[in-house]
């Protein structure tokens, strides 16, 4: 590990006057869903709702209005999936300098579109967030431009703590506050804004890229071998050295699997109306996942920068995972009048037939037996069992899954 640098309330306070005027002020809305669930109040910071998408401008924007004259002549370059590629993007055109950013080769379409639309240069190159770092290190060393990094700069870890110094504005009685954590920046600047405060920091990552539990449990930054998570926003394969110095000894890591995630995000769209990606809802899907916090609680809902497609997919994954979806397949002779008949069981069952498929062709069906796979929208896990249970009832063979 590097040196320990030091960022505290002082370098956050500096950024919030650097940023004021630049960014939102976001605001600070009550769950009464998940305050029910907490047993306090919670209430969700939306970052989401600020300027490119997500909390990254701040960082971005604060760490380049620091670059020399020099410096900002001869551009930057930055590596991101999305988010801080925004930011970088926006934060140049606002500060006047060139921009380029490189993104893997997997990010999402509306992201690499966003980011070009704000004025940089996109380079798509990689299968990870960290080898485009990589490219772009290469690419900066060669060019004599100035690499932003995402999370690993003192700046970066000031300008994301005035999440935090706002939080404690608007809760100033505020106990927890949960964040999304991939390199650690935002759980760093936090920290700092925090320190000195009785308020726990609680950083949620996704069980398939969880490279900080590891790192903490050893006292040095470990790199993952591999990860596999939807939540690309927090798909960092080592926390930074300036964030690891600052959380080491003042964080709570909890960790998520993919099944809160996207429950989660359901959960924010349909309780809150608001539309989180699934690194965002990240601290939404902790306390889904029965993670205890003291309140009054404070989750950041750290961007809302999702591909419409995979926002398709999570919901229907998060609706399945919320018993909301019965997927089953119903074995019924092969002759007509059957699917119909099926249908009609169904449709007085109460349930809404979302899919219909047919399979034919099986080791184990008769020659004159069809298996039916019907995907049927449900109230929830108790209609699921009910409909299940009517099926049978009416002599339907049915297995679930």
């Amino acid at each position: 590990m590097t040196e320990a640098v030091v960022v505290g309330p002082a370098d956050v306070a500096a950024a919030a006057d650097g940023l004021h005027g630049i960014v939102h002020r976001t605001p600070v809305l009550n769950s009464t869903a998940l305050t029910a669930l907490a047993g306090g109040r919670v209430a969700l910071k939306c970052e989401n709702l600020q300027r490119a998408g997500s909390f990254k401008i701040r960082g971005a924007y604060w760490r380049m209005s620091r670059l020399s004259e020099a410096e900002k002549s001869a551009g930057v370059v930055a590596a991101s999936a999305g988010n801080h590629a925004q930011g970088v993007a926006l934060a140049a055109r606002l500060l006047g300098i060139r921009s380029t950013v490189f993104m893997p080769q997997g990010a999402a379409l509306p992201k690499v579109a966003a980011t070009k639309e704000y004025g940089a240069s996109v380079v798509l190159a990689g299968a990870t967030v960290d080898e485009a770092l990589g490219l772009a290190r290469e690419r900066a060393a060669a060019d004599g431009a100035v690499l932003i990094h995402p999370f690993d700069h003192a700046d970066v870890v000031a300008g994301q703590g005035t999440v935090g110094a706002e939080i404690l504005e608007q809760v100033p009685d505020v106990r927890t506050i949960l964040v999304p954590m991939g390199g650690g920046g935002l759980a760093a600047g936090i920290v700092a804004a925090t320190l000195g405060r009785d308020v726990e920091v609680v950083g949620v990552q996704a069980a398939g890229a969880a490279c900080w539990p590891t790192s903490l449990a050893t006292g040095r930054p470990i790199a993952l071998d591999a990860m596999s998570t939807m939540a690309d926003g927090i798909a960092i394969g080592r926390p930074g050295d300036v964030p690891f110095a600052v959380l080491h000894d003042h964080v709570t890591v909890r960790t998520v699997s993919e099944e809160h995630l996207s429950r989660a995000l359901l959960h924010v769209a349909e309780r809150s109306k608001m539309l989180a990606e699934p690194a965002g809802a990240a601290g939404v899907a902790a306390l889904l996942a029965g993670v205890e916090v003291a309140t009054p609680a404070v989750v950041v809902l750290s961007g809302g920068n999702i591909d419409p497609l995979l926002l398709l997919r999570v919901v229907r994954h998060g609706l399945a995972a919320a018993g909301r979806y019965l997927q089953a397949r119903v074995r019924v002779d092969d002759r007509p009048g059957t699917l119909a008949a099926l249908l009609a069981e169904l449709a007085a069952s109460g349930g809404n037939v979302m899919h219909v498929g047919h399979v034919r062709t099986a080791v184990d069906l008769a020659v004159d037996e069809v298996e039916i796979e019907v995907q049927v929208e449900t109230r929830g896990p108790d209609h699921c069992a009910e409909v299940v249970e009517r099926l049978r009832d009416a002599g339907y063979r049915v297995s679930v899954g």
